[in-house]
């Protein structure tokens, strides 16, 4: 009796904790989210860019010619080079028939179908 009347009074205390919980949990998983797509949309550009201009400084290239992460290929470019290497792979196998031809086999004895095998020695 005493349980059911301290379930009834914490219920409404229980019921605002557990809203509580979720509205925190969802606002980390976009937190976590939102991080995640900064790092890889600006950070990992930046340091792509920074390792491009170090690389031409040693090779003595102006690094203003260099070609920048964001404008490498444009998704023509990827396209085009995607569509010849798929065309070249498949140039590559011949053109079979399709037709499947099966020739049975009569074996009269076979081990691994033997019933000899399978019983018990009494």
């Amino acid at each position: 009796m005493k349980l059911q009347l301290l379930l009834s009074a914490t219920a409404p205390v229980i019921d605002s904790m557990t809203w509580t919980i979720v509205f925190v949990g969802i606002a980390i998983v976009f937190l976590a989210l939102a991080c995640v797509y900064l790092f890889f949309r600006y950070f990992l550009t930046f340091i792509l860019n920074f390792r491009l201009k170090s690389f031409a400084r040693k090779r003595g290239i102006d690094p203003a010619e260099m070609v920048t992460a964001k404008n490498m290929q444009s998704g023509e470019v990827n396209a085009a080079i995607a569509m010849a290497l798929y065309s070249y792979m498949s140039e590559l196998h011949d053109v079979e028939s399709g037709v499947i031809t099966i020739r049975r086999v009569s074996k009269n004895y076979s081990p691994w179908s033997s019933k000899l095998y399978n019983m018990k020695n009494l």
